[in-house]
């Protein structure tokens, strides 16, 4: 019998990923203007739900424009990536990143969305954060739009639910490609593109309480990020062809939470409406599935002439996604419930959960790298897997987070095993390398970094940079090229 080698190929990218609204903060520094995530408050442990709505209504808008909100907005504060990017990325460098995935900050560059010039002090920041990671030999992975629409575009257009709101994108993305097109070669469309069918205000900074029927709308929506995306891979491969330009999903698998046939379809409904968001992207095409259920939920989407010839003429180079946990659903309404990354599902009694009920499902992870390979055939990058937790600073200031590095351990056998099953994967960026405020919730003590940041939930602390026991590990991780796992 042949030997099977479980290895990661040379080249392999092995780093780590942020968004810049839960890390940069200086949210109204430097011309900077405000975004979509500017306007989300921190939400108490007590006042979270199951899936708390994420959505901003027009109501809230206004009354924080008019500065009547008594609540806080951690994300304009991050953790001060903005002064510390330099420091951070030292330590990004000691533990050996060959990538860092980072956003780009839409309202940095055109503060209101759709400004004709953009705004050259938020680009020089960036040019200040990537040259930083060229000197250090980290390729930085840009991802052009992570839940910070620009509040401008949200206020005139209700964002991506106007169709002009895609020339303003392409102009943003022209900017940037040709100003960096010597320095970054992998670029991502839009992060966790399927959320704008949960959270419009999220994804696309739409407000469902200004329209009849907020479904339609959400997928309007999505066509227009669609036809955004194919535009600028289009526009990215004239700029420069060795750009590599991916689309990001947040990736659901789900299981049937019995072998009732019921819950099987289920299942296999909720994956095919997952994967509609790369069936459109990489294969180009919308699925006969998708048609129905347009048809059975009186969705209609507005197409112009072209729209579809454009998105099977300009897919993406490769597939990239977040995986957290897996979902499993049952027809019968009673079983007990569990949370998740923006969805949840019935609690799947062979697995464990995290502090905020995530199931921890690493054999999952193989399941969704040859799910997705099979389905596509491109290339494959997971860009966001981590454990968010508490973690607790013992008296002589060390972090000692095994379970962290149990999850992720277990996670990258499951990668090996995948890429021996054939499976094309090209990297992978754990989420929150440094801690972070949450996308979902806003908090700071569920944390996910290799570096510990002091600040806790109300904003308090020094900001000061610490290495837990993971960033050791993941050192020697990457040092192995992901052989020494102990």
């Amino acid at each position: 019998m042949t030997e099977i080698k479980k290895q990661f190929p040379e080249g392999f990218l092995w780093g780590g990923a942020t968004a810049a609204n839960q890390v940069e903060g200086g949210f109204d520094l430097d011309g900077k203007g405000l975004s979509t995530a500017d306007m989300v408050k921190f939400v108490p442990k007590d006042e979270r739900g199951n899936g708390h709505a994420l959505d901003v209504t027009s109501e809230e808008i206004e009354e924080i424009l008019a500065g009547k909100s008594k609540a806080r907005f951690p994300k304009r504060d991050g953790v001060d990536f903005y002064h510390h990017y330099k420091e951070d990325i030292a330590l990004f460098a000691e533990m050996g990143f060959k990538t860092f995935r980072l956003s780009f900050n839409w309202a940095r560059i055109f503060p209101n969305g759709d400004d004709l010039t953009p705004n050259e002090a938020g680009l020089k920041f960036y040019d200040n954060v990537i040259d930083e990671l060229v000197k250090y030999g980290i390729e930085p992975l840009v991802t052009l739009s992570h839940y910070e629409t620009p509040l401008g575009l949200t206020q005139k257009y209700n964002g991506w639910a106007s169709r002009e709101v895609i020339d303003h994108y392409v102009r943003y993305a022209e900017t940037v490609m040709k100003r960096y097109k010597d320095k970054v070669k992998y670029w991502l469309t839009f992060n966790e593109i399927n959320i704008i069918a949960i959270s419009p205000y999220t994804g696309g900074g739409v407000v469902v309480d200004r329209v009849e029927n907020p479904l339609e709308v959400s997928y309007q929506a999505a066509h227009h990020q669609f036809v955004a995306s194919a535009k600028v891979v289009k526009l990215g491969h004239e700029i420069n062809p060795d750009f590599e330009i991916g689309c990001m999903l947040a990736r659901m698998e789900t299981y049937p939470a019995t072998n009732n046939p019921e819950d099987i379809l289920l299942a296999q409904h909720q994956n095919q409406m997952n994967l509609f968001f790369t069936d459109v992207q990489v294969g180009g095409y919308y699925p006969g599935f998708i048609k129905r259920y347009f048809a059975e939920n009186n969705i209609t989407i507005k197409m112009e002439d072209g729209d579809l010839e454009l998105l099977q003429e300009y897919p993406v180079d490769y597939l990239s996604f977040s995986y957290y946990m897996t979902l499993s659903v049952s027809a019968d309404p009673n079983r007990d419930q569990t949370g998740g990354n923006f969805m949840g599902g019935v609690k799947n009694e062979y697995l464990e959960s995290s502090d905020w009920g995530w199931q921890i499902d690493p054999i999952g992870l193989r399941v969704t790298l040859n799910t997705l390979y099979d389905r596509y055939q491109v290339p494959l990058f997971i860009v966001e897997n981590g454990l968010g937790a508490y973690d607790t600073v013992e008296a002589d200031g060390a972090i000692h987070d095994p379970y962290r590095i149990d999850y992720l351990r277990k996670h990258i056998e499951q990668m090996k095993e995948a890429i021996a099953d054939g499976v094309d994967l090209i990297g992978y960026t754990s989420w929150g390398p440094i801690d972070l405020i949450s996308a979902s919730t806003s908090e700071m003590s569920k944390r996910y970094g290799f570096i510990y940041v002091d600040q806790d939930d109300e904003g308090n602390g020094t900001l000061a940079r610490s290495r837990k026991d993971s960033f050791f590990w993941y050192k020697k991780v990457i040092d192995t090229n992901g052989e020494d796992l102990a």
